[in-house]
């Protein structure tokens, strides 16, 4: 149950269309359901704003199939798998109508949500290798209600690529920025946006950058105001964050 609808039960109580008793019995069967190897988390919607995120990393195929089949059995009308593989992907497809995006490793079930947030959620990356983490942080967004603008390689090599997008850093409601190397480009976007940054340190580089440890360490020590970080190559992070931002309402 979402929070949409949990409000709508609770305006058809006020309305006597549905009892307060039948209201209390729904609300209290929904929880979380224990399937032995995962209790999959109903109440998260209503808690949170959004439901609950399969992390398909680690996981069997017979285990996220029956996660998925009890979320879909609650209602879940749309489902996000994160870090799948493609052989996980390929033997859900056989039993799900799964659509399965490869670079992020993401698997989705269900149709896209029209865009409800308050403004354009911008995804930015520092060059073409950063794409992977960028598009599972821009799939994140989507599917939970944004409409996202994606910059990809307009890192500081060649500083003219990302001003050539001014108007679209300049104007969004939230920005994540994503990059390895040395991790400035956070820093330089920054310094242009007059919204929430969140920095996305990716493990692209070389040997001395440690795995994104040095870009990690750069997007912490940024000189802008209003950047946040992540961990490294935490793309689904970001894009959740930036959703929050955009749904938020005064």
């Amino acid at each position: 149950m979402e929070q949409k609808e949990l409000k709508e039960l609770l305006d058809r109580v006020s309305s006597g269309e549905v009892s307060a008793e039948d209201a209390f019995h729904r609300m209290k069967m929904e929880p979380f359901d224990d399937l032995g190897f995962a209790k999959v988390d109903h109440h998260r919607a209503i808690r949170q704003g959004a439901a609950e995120v399969i992390y398909g990393a680690g996981k069997t195929p017979e285990q996220i199939e029956g996660i998925v089949r009890n979320m879909q059995e609650r209602g879940q009308k749309r489902i996000l798998i994160t870090r799948l593989s493609k052989e996980t992907a390929a033997w859900l497809q056989e039993r799900l109508p799964l659509r399965y995006e490869a670079l992020p490793r993401i698997g989705i079930l269900g149709q896209m949500p029209e865009p409800d947030g308050i403004g354009t959620l911008v995804v930015a990356t520092g060059g073409t290798s950063d794409i992977p983490v960028a598009e599972e942080a821009a799939l994140t967004a989507e599917i939970h209600g944004n409409r996202v603008i994606r910059l990809y390689d307009v890192g500081v090599a060649g500083l003219h690529r990302l001003l050539a997008h001014r108007e679209e850093i300049m104007s969004a409601e939230v920005i994540v920025a994503i990059a390895g190397m040395e991790g400035a480009l956070a820093s330089v976007i920054g310094g242009l946006a007059d919204c929430p940054v969140i920095a996305v340190p990716t493990s692209i580089g070389y040997g001395a950058s440690f795995g994104g440890v040095s870009a990690l360490l750069s997007m912490l020590n940024s000189c802008a105001s209003g950047v946040s970080v992540v961990n490294i190559d935490n793309g689904f992070g970001a894009g959740y964050l930036a959703s929050m931002i955009n749904h938020r309402r005064l």
